[in-house]
């Protein structure tokens, strides 16, 4: 089992076999599958991705839980499958440079978009990479149609790197200065039970 990481209003868990169903149910929505640079799988090979994700060590993946839809209360090692909303990842996919890390945030919900989930899940996301990975630099690639995730990665601080013409796709970059750093690590505190809990 890997770690869990608790926010305000989010939940980060690992990406298990019980989530594949919902996860493929998402990628059958064309615009997800447009936003998200994807192809569309079939379920076996959704848990063959999975699967794949799980044992790669050059990436790192959680399930994005909505705190206000767990039933009950939160346990460790469980699915939650209810309250699913989308993931967030990050893949060190620079052979030249294995501390630079690719972000992603997918809110899959359209009612849990707009509520903070997001940026809370990134910046969750972005401070255990820097703490327990090391990153010194991420790198998001957003399609210029995405106004809301430009908008929240802009917000968070990254800076607009380049635009590709072919792809109509912005990469933005955000270098992990020390008092990026700070930011990052004075917003979570690491609880026993490999749980993170803000503050």
């Amino acid at each position: 089992m890997g770690v869990s990481l608790e926010g305000e209003k989010v939940i980060l868990v690992p990406y298990m076999k019980e989530h594949v169903p919902n996860y493929h149910q998402w990628m059958q929505d064309p615009h997800l599958l447009f936003a998200t640079g994807s192809e569309p799988l079939t379920l076996d090979q959704e848990y063959e991705m999975q699967l794949s994700w799980s044992q790669d060590p050059l990436k790192r993946t959680f399930i994005v839980l909505d705190k206000q839809m767990i039933e009950g209360e939160f346990v460790l090692g469980q699915p939650h499958i209810q309250a699913m909303v989308g993931d967030v990842n990050i893949y060190m996919n620079d052979p030249e440079d294995p501390l630079f890390a690719e972000i992603e945030i997918m809110i899959a919900e359209p009612k849990s978009r707009g509520k903070g989930l997001g940026k809370e899940a990134v910046m969750m996301m972005m401070a255990f990479a820097v703490e327990n990975v090391g990153i010194h630099t991420f790198r998001a690639k957003i399609g210029e149609s995405n106004q809301a995730s430009l908008l929240l990665f802009r917000k968070l601080g990254f800076q607009d790197s380049s635009f590709s013409e072919a792809f109509k796709e912005w990469t933005l970059e955000l270098p992990v200065t020390k008092p990026k750093r700070d930011e990052l690590l004075q917003s979570v505190v690491f609880l026993v039970m490999n749980r993170i809990c803000y503050v």
